[in-house]
Formats: C-alpha cells, structure tokens, sequence
C-alpha cells in the first residue's frame, strides 16, 4: 500500500527478516511449509511459529536425541517421519514447562505458561499436519497430541477500571496529583504527551502497538479522522472527537518538539520520549501502570497495563447500552465472543429489571 507509513513498513519488514533468518536455519525439507505459513497467517504469528519449531528441533538434538544431526539445519524428513505423538507430549508437558537457558555466563529457569504452551501445540500441530497432507511423513500425529487446558476468564475476573477511576487518573495527569517528587521533574516535560496517550486509550480501547505506531501524518483533524493499522496489517480510519483531538493538537502545539529538529527517523513520530525517539513500547506500558496505580491506591507494579484500559473502554461502552457487535467493531474483536465477556460487567441489571416492577405502592 502505497501511503502505508514508513514506521509500520520498516517494522513488517524486520520481522519479515527474522522469519527469512529462522528459515534459513531450519531443514530444506520445510520449504514447502514456510511458503504455506506466508499466504496463511499474519506476519507475527508466522515468526512466532517458526520460533517454536526451531526451539522444537533443538530439543530433538540437545535435548532427547530424536536425531543424530550436530545442527538443526541437518535434520532430516526421516527424523520427522519417526517423530511420535508422545514424544511432542514429552516436550510440551515434561520439557516446557520448565528449562534452564544459557544467557551469556549464567542459566536461568524458565517456565511456560499454558496459554504458551497451547501456541507451540499449535505450532507444531500444524506444521505436522502439513507434512502429512504434503505426503512427506506417513503419518497424520497432530490427532494424538494430548489437549492443554487453558483457563477461560471469568467476567468477574476481568480487571478494568472504573468511570471514577478513569477520571482520578484523567485528573492525576493533569495535575501531578499522587506522583512522588521525582516523578513530578519529568511530568512538567511530558504532561501533554501523557494526557494526549491516555486520553486516546480510554476513547478507543487500541492496542498497544496501535497506539505507538501512531504518526502526526495519521491524524486529518479537517476530516475529524485518523488512520490505524490493525492485525494483520489492516488499514482503519478512525472518527476523533472533540476531547482527543484538543489534547493531541495541545501536545503538538506546546509540548512536542518541531520536527525540524529531529533525526529524519523521528520526524512523523506523534509520540517521543525525552530522548526525542519515538515511545517504545515499554516506555508506554510504564507509563499507563503509573497512572493507573494512583485511582487503584497501589504500587507503580501492580497498576494496569494497556489492554486493561481496553477491558475499561469495553465495559464501560457496553454499561452505556452500546451493544456488544458495537463494541466489537470499535476493539476489533476476532470473535463477539469475546466482548461478551465484558458484557457480563454490566453493573446491577437484575436490580434495574426489578425495579421497573414495583407492584405495590
């Protein structure tokens, strides 16, 4: 697409290579299946795929010796054919769950959670699949990979904030309050651009990384819209309204810096850090616990991430009568499913049904 932005192109293109870098230290015989994995699934999930399968084939060497190669690259078709269920069983439920990792001069623990375990079931589900469709392996061992049961959220479990806390965070931005000291010297240099990154969260619910890609060149205040790229690469325009666009043009206005004056990398960047780079996604992620944590009365750690300030917008839209496929087009939900589970957040609704119904003065 010609008007993508540069950002978002440079970063589809750097995982693009890393995919191209895993592949080419994975075995000859899985062309096939990486030609498969790039007309089929998003660009990060076909990396996180071939990160599992590559971790795969070095526990089939270092691990349980499920094949006499020195190197992953020297894994043959043979190897696979003689693969067995359980031995994918072993490695998801014996070894996943908890290894040690060199990471320079020291080993660390590492443990899996289910959620991750069930990707690399997948991961490698698949990829067993396509062999057999493939007729280069004999047997079809995806159907006797033993399930991995990973827990549903409950509505109840479901943390978000509420419509008094969002405004107690919207006020602690706007005027230092329950910031300590220190935290107050780089508040007074960035207060607009917090506001601004917030303010924007609690409208539209966006994801982290949507919110970060954002450019000045993605907003057309003349129009009231701005341009968004979902999963998958998706292109969305957004309405903006009147409180997002007060705070974004009062950022650019008073606080962030002219693009003269920075590296050409960063001209079109909406968002920077001190450093005048654009907002890591880190950097956002700490900032949101930090202003989270003052309405929440707890530490710094313990404060919200971005995507329960999706949670927020999810339940708080749905407790103001939008309905839930409303709300799915707003976040991008996959499934309605999913907003469903907000709608269960719907405060006291048995107590408004009853309350209609008072039969007796």
């Amino acid at each position: 697409m010609k008007d993508k932005p540069k950002n978002i192109i440079i970063k589809e293109q750097e995982m693009k290579q890393k995919c191209m870098e895993i592949e080419k230290s994975l075995p000859k015989f899985m062309r096939e299946y990486f030609i498969f994995l790039k007309t089929s699934v998003a660009t990060s999930t076909r990396l996180e795929y071939l990160q599992d399968i590559k971790f795969f084939c070095y526990y089939m060497i270092e691990e349980a010796y499920l094949s006499d190669a020195n190197n992953i690259k020297d894994i043959t078709l043979e190897d696979f054919d003689n693969i067995k269920a359980r031995d994918i069983n072993l490695f998801l439920g014996d070894f996943c769950t908890m290894y040690y990792k060199k990471v320079k001069n020291n080993t660390i623990l590492l443990e899996n959670s289910n959620q991750t375990l069930a990707r690399k079931k997948s991961s490698l589900s698949t990829l067993f699949k396509f062999l057999y469709r493939n007729e280069q392996v004999k047997n079809n061992i995806s159907s006797g990979l033993n399930p991995i049961k990973i827990q549903k959220k409950q509505p109840d479990s479901i943390k978000r904030l509420e419509i008094d806390e969002v405004n107690e965070m919207l006020n602690a931005v706007e005027t230092g309050y329950g910031l300590t000291d220190k935290e107050k010297e780089y508040w007074r240099k960035t207060k607009l651009r917090d506001k601004a990154i917030l303010a924007i969260f609690v409208t539209y619910g966006l994801r982290l990384s949507e919110l970060s890609e954002l450019n000045i060149s993605s907003f057309n205040f003349s129009r009231g819209e701005f341009k968004i790229y979902r999963k998958r690469g998706k292109e969305v325009l957004m309405p903006i309204n009147e409180t997002c666009k007060k705070v974004i043009k009062d950022y650019l206005e008073n606080e962030r810096i002219k693009s003269d004056n920075l590296d050409e990398e960063y001209k079109d960047a909406l968002f920077l850090s001190l450093q005048n780079k654009r907002l890591t996604n880190r950097a956002i992620r700490e900032l949101v616990k930090k202003y989270t944590s003052i309405p929440l009365n707890t530490s710094r750690k313990k404060g919200y991430s971005p995507h329960k300030l999706r949670a927020t917008v999810a339940t708080s839209l749905i407790q103001n009568g939008f309905s839930i496929y409303d709300v799915q087009n707003l976040l991008d939900h996959d499934n309605v499913t999913t907003t469903q589970l907000y709608a269960a957040h719907k405060k006291d609704v048995k107590r408004s049904i009853v309350d209609k119904f008072e039969w007796i003065e």
